[in-house]
């Protein structure tokens, strides 16, 4: 089964690892770059291990149709940190062996800022067809360093049926979702409410998650501003500690990542579970003990629905590819309406063109799509900086000691503004 051999590498590495599919031919044109002319030739397309199983034959689809400009895989290690980092090693060579690279959208800014994407020209690319917000994961210091090809949202799984028992509608804010969590998941036996909260990439997402859903931020000015010392901050890292110790958020999910957090849910042991999209299939399967009872809506913020970390890959091309006008125009063809429709129905991700989520006959295959739109659309960014892997990590470390009860709240965002006011001066 398709999720179950993907699911694994979901935020980081499944943005990265489970795209750079190819489908029906996209507009063609010249590109900028760094070979002569334009570059026209053939090329590849780096992106972490593909195991969907299609990737192949969608592959051959294009080669078929432009043998002149043949697209080879480099299918690099699962792990996202892996795949990062074997990029980095390759494009400081200069060799220009990735024509392409399909990169998670916090990369973004680190790869642009480093020198080793080159910019875009925006109208290549039918950038108006897509939702808007994805467009700012694909932009550096004003400028288009990449494409937007698959995007993601958390949102808020909830046990339709224990809610319909007491009456209650899913929570719009924060401070019901508490309050439901604290009072109602008791009676029945259940955790309350959970996340991705180990110390790795999907903590820094939920930590990103609550801070803006309280109207804060962590960095301004694309990581050259600390702004994460405030009272949203405080409200959200404290939402979360507070949670943990008054137990409506359970000890164990302290070890939670997405699979982790999933099968909890799945198992019946949560009212309340913040996760991607991609859990609601699996979640409805023969084996699940809560599938048809369980419901999704938007992450609930301060006065109403909060806003999401936006997850998803981009497609770039490097500095050094030698033939960029190629890179562009697969680019555009995967970035195109028809494959986009693939990346949905073949890939079960969540695609960047809008139109989509609005289509009666995919919406009723995938009934989840009308509350991703809503989560996108509504969604920002994970923290822009040309460091972000450093940031990142501080924000990890800091919260998950918050939750553990190792620091209160307000000592940890004062911690956790100062860490990231020391990064930014070394960079």
């Amino acid at each position: 089964m398709r999720w179950k051999r993907a699911v694994g590498r979901v935020f980081l590495a499944a943005t990265v690892a489970l795209t750079g599919f190819v489908g029906a031919a996209g507009p063609v044109g010249e590109g900028l770059g760094g070979a002569p002319g334009g570059g026209r030739g053939p090329m590849t397309l780096a992106t972490a291990r593909d195991l969907t199983g299609y990737l192949g034959p969608l592959l051959a689809d294009w080669n078929r149709e432009r043998p002149g400009e043949k697209v080879t895989l480099v299918e690099l290690p699962d792990s996202a940190d892996e795949a990062r980092s074997q990029m980095i090693t390759e494009l400081r060579s200069g060799a220009g062996r990735y024509d392409i690279l399909n990169i998670d959208v916090a990369w973004t800014s680190e790869f642009a800022s480093a020198g080793w994407i080159a910019p875009l020209e925006p109208e290549r690319f039918a950038l108006k067809s897509f939702l808007p917000p994805v467009v700012g994961t694909a932009t550096y210091a004003g400028k288009l360093y990449a494409v937007p090809y698959v995007t993601n949202a958390g949102m808020l799984y909830y046990r339709r049926d224990l809610l319909d028992r007491e009456g209650e509608r899913p929570p719009r804010t924060l401070a019901e979702l508490e309050r439901q969590a604290r009072t109602i998941a008791p009676k029945h036996g259940v955790g309350g409410y959970a996340g991705q909260f180990l110390p790795y990439e999907g903590l820094t997402v939920n930590v990103a998650e609550m801070v803006y859903s309280a109207g804060g931020s962590i960095l301004g000015d694309e990581g050259e501003r600390v702004t994460v010392d405030s009272p949203a901050a405080r409200a959200g890292i404290g939402f979360l500690a507070r949670g943990v110790r008054d137990g409506w958020i359970p000890e164990a999910a302290l070890t939670f990542k997405e699979e982790e957090s999933r099968r909890a849910f799945q198992d019946g042991q949560l009212l309340f579970l913040r996760n991607w999209p991609y859990a609601f299939a699996a979640t409805s399967g023969e084996d699940s003990k809560v599938a048809g009872k369980f419901g999704v809506v938007p992450l609930p913020g301060i006065a109403g629905p909060g806003t999401s970390v936006l997850g998803g890959s981009n497609l770039a091309v490097g500095t050094h590819a030698r033939h960029p006008a190629s890179a562009r125009d697969l680019i555009a063809h995967l970035t195109g309406e028809p494959v986009q429709r693939r990346v949905l129905t073949e890939g079960s991700l969540p695609p960047v063109r809008a139109s989509l989520y609005e289509d009666p006959e995919l919406v009723r295959r995938f009934p989840y799509l009308p509350a991703l739109r809503a989560s996108v659309l509504s969604a920002a960014p994970r923290p822009k900086s040309p460091r972000y892997e450093q940031v990142s990590l501080v924000v990890q470390a800091v919260t998950h000691d918050a939750m553990a009860q190792h620091q209160e709240p307000g000592a940890a965002v004062r911690r956790l503004a100062d860490e990231l006011a020391a990064i930014r001066r070394r960079g």
